[in-house]
């Protein structure tokens, strides 16, 4: 049995296309009948791409097509967004006798301009260094550590190899000497990975402590096992409930993702380290922050949130999560969530950012 949840989606996303066809066919009633149907064809093409994407994860398309199919398919739920939203607030304004010739064309260009500038966006992230002084002391004589933290990459049919090239460009160029990631470096399926020999790109990544990652939710919608074998051919070593001590006797606990049910408590797994070294804690999900806290874990770094990726969805982003986005500091544990290098879904960032993050840590 479908969803109730998902016959509501489909059903609102259906609603919202044909009131703005209709606006739309209205707006072009007076143009030849050649256009016209131009007009029907792109749109319903546009509206229905979205159905398509669901075909993707078996791979059956070839990688190229699969990837522009996806762009349209999810980029199309935000031009639909934004284009209802514009012309319902040229309707309403109808109710006050204020009316504006060209709303439609006025509503498409508006739309037009903030997908072209959220595309820009999402296609240059920002580089945001973090400093963070911890009271701890390493066992080595340098006691400064760069480390890049990244998450949500989501490789896939969004995010493809050429871009992932960019990524793993920008992430070298920071000349970390550890990188993290918090999850969600797959999207939806391991197959575009696989096809495209992702692990080339990956492989070159380069940190003298190592790489280290921890699941999201979206590696378990991929199968996690297959994921864990597919980064077993890179040099990114996966923790789930795991602890690791570096070389300079720093720790890093790797905390399942939530979507693992039986997952380990937090109490249970610092239970394996040393509190007087130095603790960061990779979870996925930034809930229950005061865990950490009382844990005794010194930096804990997240992802999942995007930041609600495109406006007005950050605002519902810092609604659900006491942290969204950024850095907060809870007694003597510091909190970083990314909003994440890559995305999932629509190619935009409207009112987010795509990030990478460096941290330049100091022992005491």
């Amino acid at each position: 049995m479908v969803p109730v949840f998902i016959i509501v989606l489909i059903s609102v996303y259906l609603g919202g296309n044909a009131y703005v066809f209709i606006r739309g066919w209205q707006a072009v009633s007076g143009l030849p009948a050649g256009l016209k149907i131009m007009f029907c064809v792109v749109f319903w093409l546009g509206a229905l791409s979205f159905f398509s994407i669901l075909k993707l994860r078996d791979g059956s398309l070839p990688n190229t097509l699969s990837h522009y199919v996806h762009q349209v398919g999810t980029g199309w739920l935000v031009f639909m967004l934004y284009m209802a939203a514009c012309l319902l607030v040229v309707d309403l304004l109808k109710l006050f006798h204020i009316q504006y010739a060209y709303s439609f064309y006025v509503a498409l260009a508006l739309t037009c301009s903030a997908l072209c500038y959220g595309y820009w966006h999402y296609r240059h992230p920002v580089v945001n260094h973090v400093d963070i002084a911890i009271k701890k002391a390493v066992d080595s004589p340098v006691k400064q550590l760069k480390v890049v933290a990244i998450s949500d990459l989501h490789l896939g049919y969004g995010t493809d190899k050429p871009a992932l090239k960019a990524y793993v460009r920008l992430i070298n160029d920071q000349q970390a000497d550890l990188i993290l990631i918090a999850g969600d470096l797959v999207d939806n399926s391991i197959v575009p990975l696989r096809k495209e020999h992702m692990e080339e790109e990956l492989s070159r990544l380069e940190a003298p402590l190592g790489i280290y990652m921890v699941p999201g939710n979206h590696e378990y919608i991929s199968q996690v096992q297959s994921c864990a074998e597919f980064l077993r051919q890179t040099p990114i070593r996966l923790l789930q409930d795991s602890v690791v001590t570096l070389s300079n006797r720093l720790q890093i606990i790797g905390r399942d993702d939530r979507s693992n049910h039986s997952r380990q408590p937090l109490s249970t797994l610092v239970e394996g380290i040393d509190p007087s070294l130095p603790v960061i804690l990779l979870d996925h999900q930034p809930y229950e922050l005061d865990e950490s806290v009382a844990s005794g874990i010194d930096l804990q770094i997240s992802g999942h949130t995007h930041h609600g990726q495109v406006w007005p969805a950050t605002l519902i982003s810092d609604c659900l999560f006491e942290l969204s986005h950024g850095y907060l500091r809870k007694g003597d544990t510091h909190v970083y969530v990314s909003s994440g290098l890559s995305l999932w879904g629509p190619p935009f960032r409207i009112g987010s950012d795509s990030e990478l993050v460096v941290f330049n840590l100091t022992f005491e």
